[in-house]
This record gives structure tokens, sequence and C-alpha cells, in this order.
């Protein structure tokens, strides 16, 4: 089964000035995606003609024979036959509260997990219940600690609504699967002769041992250095090793970027730092395949997944991750590399971080940094996995081997996709099948959420009186299509102008005499909405006169 996707550049594409890890599970997610339809027409949502040209284009510098379609975001129809829309977030609310105006159960919603720790991540988690969500949606979550996470934040919102309304609340949906990122593994694969050539690029002698760490250079929003630095440092002492750390990826800013030059000299001398700019996708490759082991040390709770550590597996690399987030999900202890203990604070302990960040006298940014330097990894162990590691070459290879294995059996995107189109299939089951269940009170559904409802409803003590369907309508005298194509050539005028045709056909329908809204919508065989916005808007350019007819007035403000 194919999905709709919900296309917004910014979630699939790697042109951006910031590259986030989300933007590489995007791009990887439309590789697949593209792949698996084979020929068939690959649906995009968005809401407007540029950004289907982006997807469009995207999709072809894929395969020159993929066929994309446009679906636009209002075309709710559309949607329904596809029958599920995929997002790349976990924003299920806002088009759920949209699917009202065609029914719940008409198709079904699926999103997935990135970072969990914004403002605006926990808003979307609590709106899971507060929104029209249904059994037949579902939010894809990409390890065990990214689904506690979205249970931990719905039972306290349903409590919190428990306390607001005088009763207990249940937590209807969505679906939470367990569904990993994944990788191309082909993009990993290489020889001895490139890894040759990288390691020379690099400058690595023969007897150095390269550990390498891949992704954002920050001191909060990925992995801290500060540990990574400490362990290489001792085990290059204890082993007796030329150890070189290669530090790949991009600065957010010159400070900081100054500020790793200075920590790592000051903290690991022993170890030779090469600092390889993510930037030039040259460079960044040759990190990868010069290097002997994989480092990530991560602490962040901006991250649910992490994905390098699954890239190097594909390169047959030995990982060295934290045990957090989702490495515990991807890398098994003492099979692919190790997973290093962790800990942090206890429940209970961050209350004024969250206050602080509730109302920003802190940001997002010393939010993340406030809490992962408080989370550590255990030092004795991690230097004596690493030692154990850097003074091993066999067993970096059996490691290695073992990884790159499990990569492709378990997280190749072509595995992984097969993962995503079976459950879109068994949400398409669970809404046949429990689509006219009565307990979920479908047919008193409203037709729009409460926040976006018909303005004229909502304004409706604005007006005088109302054009309605009773509201009788005649041709102004002396005006006519000609009338309409001369003022909606004005600029004033032109913002809502509809084909000369129709317009004609309703001025020779009006020709015969004053008739209602309704008589004439029969007449020109149109829905009535449709005729009554013309009608309303023909009045403002006094091409139109209006008797209210038995339409009753406004109500007073």
């Amino acid at each position: 089964m194919h999905a709709a996707i919900y296309f917004d550049p910014d979630a699939y594409l790697l042109d951006g000035a910031k590259l986030m890890g989300r933007q590489s599970a995007g791009n990887g997610f439309l590789r697949a995606a593209v792949k698996a339809h084979a020929g068939e027409p690959i649906r995009a949502v968005t809401p407007g003609r540029p950004t289907i040209e982006a997807f469009a284009k995207a999709v072809t510098a894929l395969d020159p024979k993929a066929q994309p379609v446009w679906i636009p975001a209002s075309r709710l129809d559309r949607i329904a036959a596809a029958g599920v829309l995929y997002r790349p977030d976990l924003n299920l609310a806002v088009p759920a509260r949209e699917r009202l105006r065609i029914g719940p159960a008409r198709y079904s919603l699926c999103g997935v997990t990135h970072t969990l720790s914004s403002h605006g991540a926990a808003d979307c988690m609590a709106d899971l219940i507060t929104g029209p969500v249904m059994p037949w949606d579902a939010l894809i979550c990409t390890s065990r600690v990214a689904r506690s996470v979205v249970e931990t934040t719905l039972h306290a919102q349903a409590d919190y609504l428990a306390w607001r309304i005088g009763g207990q609340v249940a937590i209807p949906g969505p679906q939470m699967p367990v569904i990993p990122l994944g990788v191309h593994c082909d993009d990993f694969a290489f020889d001895g002769a490139a890894r040759a050539a990288a390691r020379n690029a690099l400058e690595l002698a023969e007897d150095e041992v390269a550990a390498l760490f891949a992704g954002r250079l920050t001191f909060s929003g990925k992995a801290h250095p500060f540990q990574m630095f400490r362990g290489l440092e001792a085990a290059a002492a204890r082993t007796g090793r030329k150890v070189v750390f290669l530090l790949a990826g991009r600065f957010a800013t010159k400070g900081i970027e100054e500020a790793f030059h200075t920590s790592s000299k000051a903290v690991c001398p022993s170890v030779r730092v090469v600092f390889v700019d993510g930037k030039d996708d040259q460079r960044f490759v040759q990190a990868w395949r010069a290097a002997d082991l994989f480092i990530s040390i991560s602490d962040n709770y901006q991250e649910t997944f992490g994905i390098t550590p699954l890239e190097a597996m594909a390169c047959g690399l030995p990982v060295v991750v934290s045990d957090w987030d989702g490495y515990k999900d991807t890398v098994r202890d003492g099979e692919d590399g190790f997973r290093i203990p962790t800990w942090a604070p206890q429940a209970g302990s961050g209350d004024q971080f969250a206050a602080d960040y509730e109302a920003f006298t802190t940001n997002y940014d010393f939010y993340i940094s406030r809490t992962s330097t408080t989370v550590s990894a255990d030092p004795l162990i991690l230097a004596d996995r690493l030692s154990t590691l850097i003074s091993d070459g066999d067993l970096r290879r059996r490691m290695g081997a073992a990884g790159a294995a499990r990569a492709r059996q378990v997280f190749d995107w072509s595995v992984v996709y097969r993962q995503y189109q079976a459950l879109w299939g068994e949400l398409t089951q669970i809404r046949a099948r429990r689509g006219a269940d009565p307990a979920l009170r479908l047919a008193a559904a409203p037709r729009a959420a409460p926040a976006r409802l018909d303005p004229f409803r909502v304004f409706a003590a604005y007006p005088t009186r109302h054009i309605g369907p009773r509201t009788r309508a005649r041709a102004a005298k002396g005006v006519g299509p000609a009338a309409y194509e001369a003022l909606t050539a004005q600029t004033m005028l032109s913002f809502w102008r509809e084909p000369p045709e129709r317009i004609e056909r309703t001025f020779a329908a009006l020709g015969g005499g004053p008739m209602t809204v309704a008589e004439l919508a029969e007449r020109l065989g149109e829905p009535l909405v449709g005729v009554l916005e013309r009608i309303s808007r023909l009045a403002k350019m006094e091409l139109v006169e209006l008797d209210p007819g038995e339409d009753p007035p406004a109500a007073e403000g």
C-alpha cells in the first residue's frame, strides 16, 4: 500500500543551511518511497504549486520515470481516495481537525517522531488527546524511548483534562508502533582501495587508530564532546596506541568552532584531533571510510533515535555509544560494539528547568544544554571499551561485520519502508472495521474544528442582513458580463475573478427576471455555496441587486 505524502521541502531535502537528523531521515524515506512505487504514481499533498514543483523535481531526480501527482491540501476527497496521509512529523491533531470536514473515518493519518523536547513537539503530543485523532491513525515511534515519552505526555494530559472537566479522560488513539528509521546501506559500501585512499587523503598513518564522530558539532544538540575527549585520551594512555579523533560535521557558530579546538587541546592532548568540514561532501565521505571505529556519547533529550550509529554499522565500523535514546534499540552491546551506561537526574529534579523554559527566561538551546550537561556516561567503562577496541583489530573487524549484517537485515530503508506499508494496510483494516463503531460517536462529529469555523457563522452578528438561499437576486439594470470583465480587470477587484463562461451563464439565468439564490443554483446546476459566494461578490461590484425575500435579518451584536 502507498500513502499520500505530505510534502514540506524542509522535511525531505538536504540543501538547507542547517542540516538536521530529521531531514536526513526524511530524505531517506523519500528515496525509499520512490523506489517502492516502481512506476506507480507517487502522490504528494502540498498547499500550493511551488511546493509541488519542489517535490516533482526531487522525485524525478531520484527516478526520471517517476510519476509525481499533486493533491492540493484542501482536496480532502482526493486524500481519502489515497486512504492514508503520511506526515513527516508528529503533528496529527491539525490534519485530524481538517479531516472533520469530510468525516473522521474517510482516511487514516500517519506521523513519525523526531524531536520531542521542544514546546511545539510537546504541544503536538498533548494534542493527540484533544484533537480528533482516531484508532485508525498512527504515530510511528522511532524507538522504545520515544514511545515512552509520548505515553508519559499523554497520561499527563489525560490527568490535566480530568481535573478540568471533573471526570476520567480516555486516550482513544492513535496506534503507536515502534518502527526504526533506516539507512540506505549501499551508500556506505566501499572496498579496501577506497579506504586506503581516504586514509591517505586525511593523512592517517597505518599505525594510527581513527575514531570517528559524525554529526552536528555542538555542546548541546547532539553529544557533548568532553567525555569523548576524556575517554579517548584515557584509552590512548592505556594502550600506548596512536589515536586520532575525526570530528566530522558542521559548527553552528565560529565561537563554538574555536571552543572545540581549544577544548580538544586541553582535554585530550595525546590524541590527534582532526576536524572534517561536514559541508565538504568529499571530505565527509572520506572520514567515514578512513575510520576504524565510531563513537557517539549522546547525552541530549532532543534526539529520539540517532541515525549515525546505523550509518557507521552500514560502513562496517564497530560503534561505541551511550546507552541512551534510540541507541538502546539499534546497537547490541558486545556484538555490534558497546553501549556505555548513563546517569541522569531522577524525575522531579527538573521542574525549575521546565519552568524557566516555559517562561522563556531561558531559550531552547540553553534548556537543552542545561539538561544534557547533567547527563553522564560511566567514564571507567567508556575508557575500558575504547581501550579494548583500539588495541584489538580483529575484534573491530568482527563487530564491524556483525553491525554491517544487522544494518542490512534490519535497518536498510528497503526493509523499514515495508514496515511502513504494512502499517498503512493495518490502519486501513482498522478503519474499515471500526469506522462505524457507535462507541466513537462519529455521527455526532462536528464538520469543522471549533477554532476553524465558517467565518460567516463566527461573525454572523456583523452584517445588517444575510444572503441566503431565499434571498432574491436580479441583474442590475444595463450591466452584464462585459461590465464584470471591465471591473475585474482592475487590480482592486481581480483577486477572486471567475471564468468568463461561468459569469455569462449566471447573467443569462438572471436575464429572465429575479430569482432566489437557491433557484439560481438549481438553474445553473451548481452547488448552492458556490453560487451564494458569486452572488455576494457581484453585489459588492453593484452588478446584482438583492432583496431579502424570506431570509431573516442578522442578529443584533
